[in-house]
């Protein structure tokens, strides 16, 4: 089960930390921490910097550094413009992608007894 639910975070976790910057602005430690309150649970650090760095380098996360009480200045990622509108790209795929799945799964399986027609899987 865990494996299955690595490969689900694998597929949308850029578009969820697109999400997460479009509400508040944040850095890496603090995305890692909404991340967990959103029901992810852990998400490593050696996971979402790799990532940010590479929506930084797509023009879709912009940074700056902010100073910090507690230590050196941190790194505050937020959405550009550009990151916006992938954004909302990203959002309508994910919708319609999980009409298709919601819809595949709800499909039942014929109960012994029922009455249907044979599909003949080759046509």
């Amino acid at each position: 089960m865990a494996e299955r639910q690595a490969q689900l975070l694998r597929g949308c976790l850029d578009m969820c930390l697109l999400a997460l910057l479009a509400a508040e602005p944040a850095h890496g430690y603090e995305l890692v921490r909404r991340l967990d309150t959103a029901g992810f649970g852990t998400v490593s650090y050696g996971t979402v910097y790799p990532l940010i760095t590479r929506l930084h380098r797509l023009g879709l996360v912009a940074n700056a550094l902010q100073p910090s009480s507690s230590g050196p200045p941190r790194k505050v990622y937020r959405l550009t413009d550009t990151g916006r509108d992938r954004l909302q790209v990203w959002r309508e795929q994910w919708a319609h992608f999980a009409n298709v799945v919601n819809t595949t799964l709800a499909i039942r399986s014929p109960e012994p007894g029922d009455d249907h027609e044979h599909v003949d899987p080759s046509r």
